[in-house]
């Protein structure tokens, strides 16, 4: 089975260019044609000798995904790409511009486990996690097919934190100064709760940007909403929320997704408002994409009432004006729908 080098550190593409006979420097060379250079094939990668580049052939690939569909520029000017991973399994990417900048929302996950009653990709159940080279894999096949990326957002299908270690090492490699050189704080990490992780992001001191899925500020629809919240309740999210931004001297970003009839009553955004009064923190308002018949998108004239109940906020306050729903953007509805059609 050939290398996948999509994924690799520098300093491992320094041992495979040792592991192939070569010196250090042409794994340098490598990763640079890799990540700062976005090469499409060995060939491309014209400061290797012709015998270097016959090795990485016989012994590597460089991973780009596979393409398996494009559902096509919304009025939005939002794409998303489906991607077929080598074992059959699909992933979701959506590209989302506007004037200031160009984000991709990128999966960390075959599906996911943690079952938020609101999420498309929860119907999939998890089937695996991604790896590194995978998930680097959809920045990097979206530029090469032309798409100017300026900010990234772990937002896609699967939660990040439950993937930790390779979306960390993901993250640091779109943000190396020598590879790709996405800023950290371009890089925005979503989590919906995770304690124990979020703790450990906090001790780690990473610089990416940190965003937590509240969608309920009481505990007992919370549990209903986003299970997650049985092992670790509303008031342990926000103390754990509290000691990140203390510890990373950071202000977090708490998400909500506005749905109606559910969450956007007039005493929950009292509770909302009590709840982050009482740390530093901004607030993210995304109405919600509709996925299926169980839950709706507010009116635009509820999004704005749910806006003034909430106001004087101390926190930031923003509205996710979705850029993406005229193209199915929640994550896990392409893959669904393909899993459905496979099946």
């Amino acid at each position: 089975m050939k290398k996948r080098l999509i994924g690799l550190t520098i300093a491992e593409c320094e041992l495979y260019a040792e592991e192939i006979g070569e010196k250090k420097y042409r794994g340098r060379q490598l990763y640079k044609w890799i990540y700062a250079k976005k090469a499409a094939s060995f060939a491309a990668m014209t400061d290797l000798a012709a015998t270097v580049r016959d090795k990485l052939n016989e012994t590597a690939e460089l991973g780009h995904l596979q393409v398996a569909e494009i559902d096509g520029r919304s009025a939005s000017g939002s794409v998303k790409y489906l991607f077929r991973l080598p074992d059959g399994r699909h992933i979701e990417s959506v590209y989302i511009p506007d004037d200031s900048r160009k984000t991709l929302c990128i999966s960390s996950q075959v599906g996911c486990a943690l079952n938020c009653q609101f999420c498309a990709t929860a119907r999939l159940g998890l089937q695996r996690h991604l790896s590194v080279g995978e998930i680097v894999g959809q920045v990097l096949t979206i530029m090469q097919l032309g798409e100017e990326i300026s900010n990234i957002v772990f937002m896609g299908m699967g939660e990040p934190f439950a993937n930790y270690e390779n979306v960390i090492r993901a993250a640091q490699l779109l943000s190396d100064d020598n590879g790709m050189a996405i800023g950290a704080r371009r890089i925005v990490i979503s989590t919906c709760g995770l304690v124990d992780k979020i703790i450990r992001y906090a001790d780690e001191g990473h610089k990416f940007r940190l965003a937590i899925s509240l969608n309920s500020p009481f505990q007992e629809q919370r549990v209903q909403l986003m299970p997650v919240s049985r092992k670790w309740d509303v008031d342990t999210l926000c103390e754990a929320v509290k000691y990140y931004a203390k510890k990373s001297r950071k202000v977090p970003t708490i998400e909500y997704v506005l749905i109606a009839g559910v969450n956007d009553s007039r005493e929950h955004a009292a509770a909302l408002k009590k709840i982050v009064r009482s740390m530093p923190c901004k607030v993210n308002l995304i109405p919600y994409n509709t996925t299926g018949a169980l839950f709706a998108r507010p009116s635009t004239q509820q999004i704005e009432t749910f806006v003034r109940w909430l106001l004087p906020l101390k926190a930031g306050l923003s509205v996710r004006w979705s850029k993406g729903d005229d193209a199915a953007a929640a994550c896990g509805q392409l893959a669904g729908k393909k899993q459905e059609r496979m099946e």
